[in-house]
């Protein structure tokens, strides 16, 4: 008897980890694309307004610069500290979402619509702290802000319907697969 609990609790613990592992694969692959696609919209949108397609970029590395700043360190390249800072920072917050998706029931939804709607959530509430930092390392005036916190909220919003539909749609297909399998 002792030997087929064990066995149980062996495969239960082996399928907990294939699921840690699958969420952290679709959600650091979601956040990655959500950035990048993120990224390329806000780009385009800068341009087509006449201003230079990096700026975002810059912003964000001269805010990481000026936090370092303050720690006594000097960080210079304000665009690719920018670009390692979002391309690290959005697959981490991906890959995090795609473990809680994959470990809480209540965040598995089934359908795209709900896995998207979780997702902007997601990512519109966890980016805030993130995006506070700005204006006040940066001493941004009132329009600015605005401006910055408007225009994160329409370029989050994307990152967030494509990490939820990354997510919700890797994690679906994974389950048909072995569901199909036994």
């Amino acid at each position: 008897m002792e030997r087929t609990l064990q066995g149980i609790t062996r495969t239960a613990d082996r399928m907990h980890q294939a699921s840690i592992s699958r969420g952290l694969g679709w959600g650091a692959i979601g956040g990655l694309a959500g950035t990048l696609i993120m990224d390329l919209v806000l780009m385009g949108a800068l341009s087509a307004f006449g201003l230079p397609p990096l700026t975002c970029f810059s912003i964000v590395g001269n805010t990481v610069a000026r936090f370092f700043s303050m720690q006594s360190m000097e960080i210079g390249r304000a665009i690719q500290m920018g670009i390692a800072t979002h391309y690290i920072v959005g697959p981490v917050i991906g890959a995090i979402y795609g473990i809680a998706v994959a470990q809480i029931k209540a965040l598995r939804v089934h359908t795209l619509k709900k896995s998207i709607l979780v997702a902007i959530l997601y990512v519109e509430i966890l980016s805030q702290p993130l995006l506070a930092t700005t204006p006040i390392l940066l001493k941004m005036t009132a329009p600015a802000t605005l401006l910055w916190y408007g225009g994160s909220f329409l370029m989050h919003m994307i990152a967030g319907v494509v990490l939820g539909a990354v997510v919700g749609g890797g994690l679906r297909s994974t389950q048909l697969a072995q569901s199909r399998a036994q």
